[in-house]
């Protein structure tokens, strides 16, 4: 029935949309794949579309919550770096496309384009791809353990699926608290934790007292 199809999308959509690593959404279609007994490829077409809606609204909103979560001098050492990102267009469609194939989430990636205002159109025809080609691997995969749910699930909780969440925070955090512009200019590796905006008002209020 349709309303199946719209779980699958919906999980998608919800999965790629929230601005934090979550296991890769391939996961949510391979369940209702298996649990609603869906053909393959509708599911796989429809749960991509899911994906690539939610991403390309993550990078719509999250320069708004950057603003409101993160200092001035963070959000412009992000945008920095996504300007240097989008002058290598081709190297960067190759590193996403690379990237996207790979069974990691892909959050740190849209959340570095949407915070520094690199156009969508440098981000998602290369993660079309690596989505649509790794998805339809993972779903086919999922596809041959429905035979046994249990043994699915147990699969599920693995040291791979752990380490794609950790390396996706690693990647997150390295974004958020690396200097990227001493990186870049000074080649220099400098770390910044007092990034948040809350943080820098009250260290402001203190001096000036």
């Amino acid at each position: 029935m349709w309303w199946q199809y719209l779980c699958v999308f919906l999980g998608a959509f919800i999965f790629d949309v929230v601005p934090f690593p979550l296991p890769p959404a391939f996961t949510v279609m391979v369940f209702f794949q298996i649990l609603f007994g869906l053909d393959i490829w509708p599911v796989i077409t429809i749960g991509v579309i899911g994906s690539i809606l939610g991403r390309y609204l993550l990078t719509l909103y999250i320069p708004y919550l950057s603003d409101k979560v993160l200092t001035h001098a963070k959000t412009e050492d992000v945008q920095f770096l996504g300007n240097r990102i989008s002058k290598h267009t081709w190297k960067t469609q190759g590193i996403i496309l690379l990237y996207t194939l790979l069974p990691l989430p892909t959050t740190p990636i849209f959340i570095a384009g949407g915070m520094s205002r690199v156009r969508a159109l440098y981000i998602i025809p290369a993660f079309t791809v690596g989505k649509f080609t790794s998805d339809a691997i993972s779903v086919h995969l999922g596809n041959y353990a429905s035979e046994n749910i249990i043994q699915f699930i147990e699969r599920g909780v693995t040291w791979h699926s752990i380490a794609g969440l950790a390396i996706g925070l690693l990647l997150l955090g390295s974004l958020l608290f690396i200097n990227w512009r001493a990186l870049i200019i000074n080649k220099k590796l400098l770390l910044n934790f007092h990034i948040w905006k809350h943080r820098s008002q009250a260290d402001d209020q203190a001096q000036s007292l």
